[in-house]
């Protein structure tokens, strides 16, 4: 904690801080005590080390889940996704690659600062999976569609620069500067009405209706989680070889 802004980090460096249930779940618990803590009026969210954000789901841990049917698991509610009922600014430092998963928690957050060594991307078409918690809905809302589709079907990242470029990140600063402006921009909301700024972040959030389009994506991606290819893809992941997909 610094005052008013709370700093929370994902921390597990060694394996591109990849996100396991427990990290879910202490991640949705800590920002529950930041929501209802009346002294905290800002949260920072970054990453451990200098080399990933996050690199999104530990596939040896959540995969089998997932491919199992078990989508609730990640999600339990199908029409809410990362901080959809957050209405505290949330600023994200993102120190490294932001991929998969890492991007779908960005995509959940209001003010985005990128170290100029960062890449964004969405590589789950890549292995017969998609990304759903919440990319196909939220990310064709926030950044140009072309922009959007390409990240969604190609499973290709884009540099720092150009998430800047087209808006998907506010600023690209050196690693070095990184934690510095985020805390900068935090100080900053810190210094305006309270009240105000969380009915600005609560009427932005509410009024976009994205509920029906959650509900939709967890329905859709349910039959691609089931499928063989979901299971091929991310084997293939594993054991570091191309996967071969039969489109079932």
């Amino acid at each position: 904690m610094d005052g008013e802004i709370a700093v929370i980090t994902l921390n597990r460096p060694t394996v591109k801080n990849a996100l396991t249930r427990t990290m879910l779940a202490d991640l949705a618990d800590t920002i529950t005590d930041f929501s209802h803590d009346h002294a905290l009026r800002v949260a920072i969210l970054t990453g451990a080390g200098e080399e990933s954000f996050c690199a999104g789901a530990d596939l040896g841990e959540t995969i089998p889940l997932l491919t199992d049917g078990d989508l609730s698991s990640v999600i339990d509610d199908p029409s809410k996704r990362f901080f959809s009922d957050v209405y505290k600014p949330i600023v994200s430092a993102v120190n490294g690659h932001c991929i998969a998963g890492g991007l779908e928690i960005l995509l959940g957050t209001d003010i985005r600062i990128a170290a100029n060594h960062a890449m964004f991307g969405l590589s789950e078409v890549k292995w017969g999976i998609v990304p759903a918690a919440g990319s196909h809905v939220r990310l064709p809302r926030q950044i140009p569609l072309p922009l959007a589709m390409e990240l969604l079907l190609t499973g290709k990242p884009i540099t720092a620069q150009r998430a800047g470029v087209t808006g998907l990140v506010n600023k690209v600063v050196p690693g070095d500067r990184l934690m510095h402006e985020a805390h900068s921009i935090a100080a900053t909301l810190c210094r305006n009405g309270p009240l105000a700024t969380r009915t600005a972040k609560e009427v932005a959030v509410r009024s976009a209706k994205q509920e029906a389009g959650f509900v939709l994506e967890k329905y859709m991606s349910e039959r691609v989680f089931t499928s063989h290819d979901a299971k091929e893809g991310p084997r293939a992941f594993l054991e570091k070889r191309p996967p071969i997909f039969s489109g079932r």
